[in-house]
């Protein structure tokens, strides 16, 4: 916006052009200093930046600079290639660390029960029994019955003196 149009016409040949050509050149600057993330999210703070930095080099010509505005941000292809490649891996690690947190919970989980039955002996033949149960719910033909090692000897040792 023109507010002093003296100076606009005596201090610059071409107010217009020269005003478009700072502008390219900060914007370049600006963009060049910034990081893409930035540029994607904090639009409001780049446009700012960019307002004052133009306003104070077109002043001396009598422009006011009231609004810059970056509309877009045209990002080539192998670089969008490459950004889908980063998000894809940023995925996979944050679903490699709730998977090994998910496993560090569930072994917790065990080592205590582990520590109750070991503890326990009743605990120990209540799920002897359960598992028992959930076996003979299932249409299976054979079922294992786990023995006791020390049953086991007396079976040997039979066998031995044999």
């Amino acid at each position: 916006k023109v507010v002093e149009p003296i100076k606009a016409v005596t201090e610059i040949e071409d107010y217009l052009f020269g005003t478009s050509q700072i502008a390219q050149t900060t914007l370049r600057s600006i963009l060049g200093q910034s990081h893409l993330d930035d540029l994607l999210s904090n639009r409001e703070n780049i446009n700012s930046e960019l307002q004052k930095i133009i306003d104070l080099q077109t002043e001396a010509w009598g422009i006011k600079v009231t609004a810059v505005e970056v509309k877009n941000v045209d990002i080539p292809v192998e670089m969008q290639r490459a950004l889908a490649r980063q998000a894809e891996a940023e995925r996979e690690r944050r679903a490699k660390i709730i998977h090994s947190e998910g496993e560090f919970q569930a072994a917790q989980k065990l080592a205590d029960a582990a520590k109750i039955i070991g503890t326990e002996p009743a605990a120990l033949q209540l799920r002897y029994l359960q598992t028992l149960t959930e076996i003979s719910t299932e249409n299976q033909t054979t079922v294992v019955f786990p023995i006791p090692i020390d049953m086991l000897k007396i079976f040997t040792d039979a066998i031995a003196k044999k």
